[in-house]
Order: structure tokens, then C-alpha cells, then sequence
């Protein structure tokens, strides 16, 4: 299959896809976009990723990419206008660590709190309670920043604010009026509003074979 530009398949509410179209926007990479029923996938989403998940991006060559912060580096090595990856090593190892610590373990009480239902004993103020507590480190690296890193997202912030943005869906009153936060209120609040994230949160129908191109 010849293509003129990268595919990523995404699905618009995913915190993974979420993260990959941040990259790919802010890096100024030209991709289409083909917007996934996660219910009904399609025949070729299922081909090129068997465990049927988002994002995937594929190559004009042929090479899939089938994991977020794969897509993530992708994109900055071609192009990082906005100065994304941290210059210094030992705090690009340093956002690493943060940001598996969100895909890991923020993630597991996440997933546990917003849909408790799906997991047997789960108690749904159990993990939100422990997905807070984790977001205190967060909380602490932020002091009065902006963002992570200073005045401007970089790596960390599009690799994690996804998921923060979650656990406020899942309360938002509680999270915006009694959260004792302040500095992840505000993180998430810079963060909705930004152009970054709603230039990315376009609604696309689903992706049917032959349709028009559309570009992330």
C-alpha cells in the first residue's frame, strides 16, 4: 500500500492517541488520520495492529509504530520546533521515570477508580484516593509553574496530562472544588484550554475505507 504521508489510526478520546496527536501537531508533521470504532475495528487497523489498540502510526515504508511514546520520540527526531525533549539528559531520564510512573502505576488505580464496576473488589474511592497520591509528587514538581518544565509544555506534559485530565472527568466537581491541588488544578485547567489540546480534539467521523483524507 503506497501512502504519501504517515497514517495514525486513533481513536479522539484515548489518552494514548491523545498524546501521539499532541506530538505529531506540535511538531508540525503532516499525517493523516483515520479515527477507529473501537467496537468495530477495522479490517485493516486489525492487520496492522493484531492487538487492536491506538494509536498506531504507519510509515510510508511500511514500518508500524503500535506504542504512544514511540510516536512520541517519531515525531520529535524529525522535527522539535517547540523545543519538546529536554537538552539535558538527566532530566529527559528524569521525565522517563515520571512518565512511567503515570502509565503504570496512576494509571492502574485510574482505570480501578473510573470503572470500578469492571473489576472484581474494586473500591472506587480506594484508587482514587492512591491516584491522588501519586499526583502529589506531580503536585510538588510544579510549585508555581506553568507546566512541568517551566513556562512551556515539553515531553512530560504531553505524555501525561491525558491521564490527569481523566481523573478529573471522572469527578470533576470534586476535583475542581475540594481537590487540595492547587497546582494540578491549574496544570489541568492551562492544559483544556490550551490550543495544543483543542486543536487536537477535532471530532472525525469514523474512518471508512475510500473515504476523503483527513489530516491530523
Amino acid at each position: 500500500m503506497k501512502i504519501k504521508y504517515p497514517i495514525l489510526f486513533s481513536f479522539r478520546r484515548c489518552p494514548y492517541a491523545m498524546r501521539a496527536r499532541m506530538a505529531i501537531k506540535l511538531c508540525n508533521l503532516k499525517c493523516e488520520i483515520r479515527e477507529i470504532n473501537l467496537k468495530s475495528k477495522h479490517e485493516l487497523f486489525l492487520k496492522l495492529s493484531p492487538k487492536g489498540t491506538v494509536p498506531i502510526l504507519l510509515l510510508q515504508n511500511g514500518t508500524v509504530i503500535d506504542e504512544s511514546l514511540e510516536i512520541i520520540e517519531w515525531a520529535i527526531s524529525l522535527q522539535d520546533p517547540l523545543n519538546l525533549m529536554p537538552k539535558h539528559q538527566n532530566i529527559y531520564q528524569d521525565d522517563i521515570t515520571l512518565i512511567k510512573k503515570i502509565d503504570n502505576e496512576f494509571k492502574f488505580h485510574l482505570d480501578r477508580y473510573k470503572y470500578s464496576s469492571r473489576y472484581k473488589d474494586a473500591s472506587a474511592n480506594e484508587h482514587k484516593l492512591k491516584a491522588r497520591d501519586i499526583l502529589v509528587d506531580l503536585n510538588s514538581i510544579l510549585g508555581n509553574k506553568k507546566w512541568l518544565r517551566g513556562d512551556k509544555p515539553t515531553l512530560s506534559d504531553i505524555s501525561i496530562l491525558p491521564f490527569v485530565r481523566q481523573y478529573r472527568i471522572a469527578d470533576i466537581e470534586w476535583f475542581d472544588e475540594k481537590l487540595d491541588l492547587p497546582n494540578i488544578k491549574n496544570w489541568v485547567h492551562n492544559f483544556i484550554n490550551s490550543s495544543m489540546f483543542i486543536n487536537i480534539m477535532t471530532k472525525n467521523k469514523t474512518w471508512e475505507t475510500n473515504d476523503p483524507i483527513t489530516y491530523v
